[in-house]
């Protein structure tokens, strides 16, 4: 068993509590964050209860982490209480299962699968915004939430889920309030008590699983490869036998993908809705390229190389907002960074909420400029200082998906509709898997003349 060097490990605040820091990170995870890099730098060591935990806050620290040194890292305990959701699905399996059902997904993300789901993501935007009248009032973290989880429906499933997308949403909510507690010590083992919490969530999980299970077994039925990933999986089960997935499997990756693909994208594109009300320049300058690029018409795949300043806001308002706002790991083995020693077991933190708005990288990080984005493009001239889907080899197999779908949603809306905040509608974080406005997103829907 290694010893740990005190002398080498990185500064960080001290308490005198038997839990730590656990109380001050609860109460605002990213207000702490942020305090305790400004104090002590970019390497922070903390402890909540018996957990250590460093903050990484600069970009070559966490190239380091998730890249160079990658194989040094699992995502580890804080992912532990997820698969009790999720199960072994891409995003809580590790090692050598992780590569291989990567392999095996990877092609329903290829560029020509993505385009062929576009019609059905048009249908389903269109479907959306027939339901709205002139002067409408409402929550458009709903409206994206719905609208998301008809678009995962379809093109995941081949299935229509719009009426049961309420219910869907709700059980979502449900289950992933219990990640509130993974900071908790021993949070693991609370989980097995009979509370009144868990007890919802385990009701709420049922929900989920039965929708997906359903949906799973309705394609068994059919027989007919739709080009969606659940065809996919059960025809790589089909050609592989015993090489294929299993159907617990197959159940894993299914509402991994589903629940994180439609909590994503309704959350960015909810942040972006408020974004564009709060800056009515920038407003206009997607409403010109979108007159000009679509001319009063739906966009179709063609269009999108051609929809460059809704990409640039897009990419913004991950920016301010990114969904994914702290990426954790945990360390296999000891791992030296800078001058200092982190010990194997410690979890690392890194935030792209912090590195979003850090002014060594943006010169007014507080500011919305879809330009600002421009510069960061694709991330290929940055030092990691733009990760809103992580980066290196475990990076969201996503991403693409989900850049299409939400650059095809905000050019679909914003041409038709000018989406104005409620004002005394109060707007704050709600940091859980994903960063959420906390109570909702009440706006009014103006048809643009």
């Amino acid at each position: 068993m290694s010893t740990v060097d005190r002398s080498k490990l990185p500064p960080g605040p001290k308490s005198k509590f038997p839990l730590g820091h656990l109380f001050s990170y609860r109460r605002d995870s990213i207000g702490f964050l942020k305090k305790i890099a400004k104090e002590y730098g970019d390497i922070v060591h903390f402890k909540i209860g018996p957990i250590r935990i460093v903050l990484l806050n600069h970009p070559d620290y966490i190239k380091e982490v998730l890249t160079v040194q990658h194989r040094n890292f699992v995502k580890g305990r804080p992912l532990e209480m997820a698969k009790e959701l999720l199960g072994e699905g891409l995003l809580t399996s590790e090692g050598d299962f992780h590569k291989r059902h990567s392999r095996m997904i990877q092609p329903a993300f290829h560029r020509n699968m993505i385009e062929s789901y576009v019609p059905a993501m048009i249908k389903c935007i269109s479907q959306m915004m027939g339901k709205w009248q002139d002067g409408m009032k409402t929550d458009m973290k709903d409206e994206m939430t719905d609208m998301s989880i008809a678009i995962a429906g379809k093109t995941l499933f081949n299935a229509d889920i719009t009426k049961e997308a309420p219910e869907i949403s709700k059980a979502l909510d449900t289950a992933t309030s219990l990640f509130g507690r993974i900071s908790l010590p021993f949070s693991e083992w609370l989980l097995k008590l009979p509370l009144p919490g868990n007890l919802r969530f385990y009701k709420a999980k049922q929900r989920l699983d039965n929708i997906v299970s359903r949906m799973i077994n309705e394609c068994r039925k059919n027989k007919m490869d739709n080009g969606d990933l659940v065809s996919l999986l059960l025809r790589t089960q089909d050609e592989n036998g015993s090489g294929g997935l299993s159907d617990e499997e197959i159940r894993d990756e299914a509402i991994t993908l589903f629940l994180t693909a439609f909590d994503t994208t309704s959350t960015a594109l909810t942040w972006t809705w408020y974004l564009l009300s709060q800056n009515p320049e920038a407003e206009a300058e997607l409403h010109k390229e979108l007159d000009h690029v679509l001319n009063g018409r739906l966009p179709v795949v063609e269009d999108i190389p051609n929809l460059k300043y809704s990409r640039m806001v897009l990419g913004e308002s991950m920016r301010l907002y990114p969904p994914s706002y702290v990426i954790p790991r945990q360390a296999v083995e000891d791992f030296a960074i800078d001058k200092y020693i982190v010990p194997r077991g410690s979890i690392v933190l890194m935030s792209p909420y912090l590195g979003h708005h850090d002014p060594r990288f943006y010169s007014e990080p507080e500011k919305f400029n879809p330009y600002t984005w421009d510069k960061h493009s694709h991330g290929l001239d940055s030092k990691y200082e733009y990760f809103p889907f992580s980066r290196g080899p475990r990076s969201c197999i996503g991403e693409p998906f989900a850049w299409m779908l939400e650059t095809l949603a905000i050019a679909s809306v914003a041409q038709s509709w000018k989406i104005k905040h409620v004002p005394d509608h109060p707007v704050e974080l709600l940091p859980l898997i994903n960063l959420r406005p906390k109570y909702g997103m009440m706006m009014t829907l103006h048809r643009r003349k």
